[in-house]
């Protein structure tokens, strides 16, 4: 792996700023065009070397009181499809499968943010409604724990 390589990767294990090209900051402080940053990425991406990009949501800062794990009994030839619709929903910000266990039967994990525990009840029966689904339960957080990423060639 290149030093740049190395380094783009301990760039991208922290955050980016809220701005409309969030990419252009790590692409000066690594002396290289955004565009280079965009693609290296992409192919490190594609050779599997990053599996993943993804957000953290601090609800609260966001503006959102109540969030609950949704957590779903979904037939298997069903989940891409109700997982694609669950997805759909605004109020949704994470949806993957996990497999059951005998005695955990569900299999499709969703969290749901809202304004009240209230308005997250409301969403889940909705989304229950929508994709035919009868079987789930809502695991709601009592406190917000510090959430961290994992860094790798940071030195900081």
């Amino acid at each position: 792996m290149s030093a740049l390589e190395k380094a783009l990767i301990g760039e991208l294990t922290g955050d980016l700023e809220i701005i409309p090209e969030p990419f252009f900051p790590l692409a000066d402080r690594l002396g290289v065009t955004q565009r280079k940053v965009l693609g290296l990425t992409r192919r490190l991406k594609k050779e599997g070397t990053i599996r993943r990009f993804g957000a953290t949501l601090r609800h609260r800062n966001s503006g959102f009181e109540a969030n609950a794990m949704a957590v779903w009994r979904v037939p298997a030839a069903r989940v891409e499809e109700v997982g694609r619709a669950i997805a759909a929903f605004r109020e949704v910000t994470h949806c993957y499968q996990r497999r059951s266990q005998p005695d955990w039967p569900y299999n499709l994990y969703t969290m749901i943010h809202g304004p009240t525990v209230t308005h997250c009840r409301q969403v889940a029966r909705e989304i229950a409604r929508t994709v035919g689904v009868r079987q789930y339960r809502l695991l709601f957080s009592l406190r917000e724990l510090k959430k961290t990423t994992m860094r790798y060639f940071f030195d900081g």
